[in-house]
């Protein structure tokens, strides 16, 4: 009896958590209609509502990077460097940066992992996350797939144009 009770009770609360994620899930949703460019970010592989909105307002001005080097090197997805002399070597990710745009390109480049196992003809973005895989492994080329979308995602922000599924971006 009790513990129905209590069970009773955790299911009104999730019902209720629920609710608050889709209030602002269309909070989010009408903020991003503001923004044309969270639209344009939308159209990359991995990239959702959350994660569009997010970089938009955290970066501001992408305008300030004059690469997508410095851009991914900003949110901490570029390897650390540990040279000397004629020797060059490059390390883990620097992690410098926001840990919450970092983990949400984190999320995103598993995803674009995941849907180009499931792809009978990967597009480009894709096939290369897959070779990336194949010869890394699956966490490193997260973390590398993680750096070529936020490279994407500067050069779409930057240059105004929606990304196209299998084209590359100068970034």
């Amino acid at each position: 009896m009790v513990v129905r009770d209590l069970r009773h009770e955790l299911l009104a609360e999730i019902r209720q958590l629920e609710g608050y994620v889709k209030k602002a899930e269309r909070q989010l949703q009408a903020l991003a209609q503001e923004m044309p460019v969270a639209d344009r970010l939308r159209s990359i592989p991995g990239v959702g509502l959350l994660t569009a909105t997010a970089l938009v307002a955290f970066i501001g001005d992408v305008n300030r990077f004059p690469s997508g080097r410095h851009f991914a090197s900003y949110l901490g997805l570029t390897p650390r460097e540990y040279s000397s002399g004629q020797r060059r070597y490059l390390g883990r990710i620097s992690k410098a940066g926001d840990v919450y745009l970092r983990t949400l390109l984190v999320h995103a480049a598993r995803s674009v992992l995941l849907s180009a196992r499931s792809k009978p003809e990967p597009q480009y973005l894709h096939a290369w996350a897959l070779n990336v895989q194949h010869l890394r492994g699956h966490n490193k080329a997260t973390a590398a797939v993680a750096n070529k979308l936020s490279r994407i995602i500067w050069a779409v922000w930057r240059s105004g144009k929606t990304y196209k599924t299998g084209e590359r971006m100068p970034v």
